[in-house]
Formats: C-alpha cells, structure tokens, sequence
C-alpha cells in the first residue's frame, strides 16, 4: 500500500504550484509595473491563450484593466532575486525600474506593456475580457498575440537550458523556488 501524508487544504495549492513563475509586466498612461505571478497557465493552441491571476490590489492590475495587454516574462534562476522583488513590493510605492529593484525593459512588438530583460521567454498578451472572472477570482484570460524565446534556452519546440542559471524557476512560498530539472524522454 501506497504511504500517503495529508495535506492541509490552505496549502494544497502547493502540490500543483510548480510550474514556471512569471513575471506579468503591464504598462499604460506613461506608467509602467511588474510583478511576479506564481498561478499561471496556457489554456488553449490556435488561438493561444493564457490564464493568470492577479490581484485586484496591485499597481499591475489597474494598469491591465485600463489598457487590456500585459506580458508573460518567463525569467531565469538567475533571476530569482528579481522576481522576489517584484513579488513582495508594491509598484505604487516603489519604481520597479529603477534602480532599487532593477527591473530592464524594452519595448514590445504588439502590446505596450514592456519586455523584462534577461529573461528565458515572453509572451505578448491582450486580454479577453471576462469581468464575471477577472471580479470574481481575479483571474484574467488573454490571447497570445507574439511570442519570442531566448535560443540557446528554446528552440524547435522544447526546452534546452544551456546551464543552470538559466533554467525557469517555480515559486513555491515563503521565498523558496527550484528551478526546473533535466529533460528526459520516456
């Protein structure tokens, strides 16, 4: 027989909580914020589509409403830091640009929200508007309209991380990540 532990409900989240975090950049009206987005995940091929939430408190939520875009920035290990920070700091007090936090970004092919520099992956969103959900659960929905890869990370469909500072890393809480594992075929 199979040894089972229980798992308290309020930290279920966690057995399912390991895919890449992102950091959700967003942009409108000259202002500018990222944050870190542990929940997150691909909904759909052709059309692509994504979901993630964000909390309806935060700097980065406001400027997603107002301008229906944000990007999906997959950072590296060697980002952690960055992600960290972008997580636990507000963008109404703090530039997460500027020099204290860090944060480079360059422009967009398709959205106004910026790329972060550094990282593995990005993916250009505009939001599919669902108020019922974004209210609700602060989830929001969002087709891919461009998205690029760093190529010595990404290439022909699968992921190579070319060494161990730049492989994706997985929030899991209390300012603890792993970053993802070798690649195996069955």
């Amino acid at each position: 027989m199979t040894t089972r532990i229980a798992v308290p409900l309020p930290k279920a989240y966690l057995l399912l909580n390991h895919g890449p975090t992102v950091l959700v950049s967003s942009a409108y009206g000259g202002r500018r914020n990222v944050m870190a987005a542990a929940w997150n995940m691909a909904l759909d091929f052709d059309p692509p589509k994504v979901a993630v939430v964000i909390d309806k408190a935060t700097l980065t939520r406001e400027l997603v409403e107002a301008s229906g875009e944000f990007v999906l920035n997959v950072p590296a290990r060697q980002q952690a830091a960055l992600a960290l920070a972008v997580g636990t700091q507000s963008g109404r007090k703090v530039d997460k640009f500027g020099k204290k936090v860090g944060a480079g970004g360059t422009a967009a092919s398709a959205v106004g929200a910026p790329l972060i520099e550094g990282c593995l992956a990005w993916l250009e969103c505009r939001v599919i508007a669902e108020p019922h959900i974004q209210k609700t659960y602060d989830l929001f929905l969002a087709e891919v309209v461009a998205a690029w890869a760093e190529p010595e990370a990404f290439s022909n469909g699968r992921w190579h991380f070319p060494d161990q500072q730049r492989r994706s890393i997985h929030y899991q809480a209390g300012g603890n990540f792993f970053a993802t594992g070798e690649a195996f075929e069955a």
